[in-house]
This record gives C-alpha cells, sequence and structure tokens, in this order.
C-alpha cells in the first residue's frame, strides 16, 4: 500500500506513555517535519470526546431504543501538532448514525 507524498507515519505518545504510529497528513502551508520530538495524542483525544459528546447528547434526548454512531477521523500534522478531522475541505463528513425504537405491547405497560 502507498501513502500520498503528504502523508506520513507519525510517532505519537498516549497518555500512559505507550507510543503508537498514525498515519497523518500533512496540512499544505504546516511545519514540515514533526521529528522534533514526539507529539502527544492528547489533542486528537480532546477532540474525540468532544465529538463524542456533542453527539450523544441529542441522542440521549431523543430516548431510543438503540442508537449507534461510527464516524472516521483524519489524522493531521499542523505546525508539528496532530489535529482530528472530521471534515474535509471538501464540506463531506463521515458520521452515520442509527437510531432505533421498539414499541412496547399493550400487555407489557
Amino acid at each position: 500500500m502507498t501513502t500520498p507524498s503528504n502523508t506520513k507515519k507519525v510517532p505519537v505518545r498516549l497518555e500512559d506513555g505507550t507510543q503508537i504510529y498514525v498515519e497523518a497528513e500533512q496540512i499544505p502551508g504546516g511545519r514540515q517535519d514533526v521529528d522534533d520530538g514526539i507529539p502527544s495524542f492528547e489533542e486528537v483525544s480532546s477532540a474525540l470526546e468532544s465529538i463524542v459528546k456533542s453527539v450523544a447528547k441529542p441522542i440521549n434526548a431523543a430516548m431510543p431504543t438503540k442508537a449507534s454512531v461510527e464516524f472516521g477521523l483524519e489524522i493531521e500534522v499542523k505546525e508539528g501538532h496532530l489535529i482530528a478531522a472530521l471534515v474535509r475541505s471538501s464540506g463531506t463528513a463521515n458520521l452515520k448514525i442509527t437510531l432505533e425504537w421498539e414499541r412496547q405491547k399493550k400487555d407489557e405497560t
């Protein structure tokens, strides 16, 4: 599998100190080198937490019997920091939400 020239595998440190590699896209105009240190995954984790909370609030308000959410994040490098991108520059987002409600049978009420 080949990766685009603006994509690079970047070592990242998780909160517990574990080092992983993520494939990150270099944002045009951003700093090209990310080798000055190992960036933290904390900014991506914070973005993920905020997205989950923002999506969960209206789902919980709708009170479905069952809910599932799928989304994809792209990891980008900007000025040596990792950024989670849900919406691409084209304006399209990768977000799928499925909600289900089950009706109670009359003898269950």
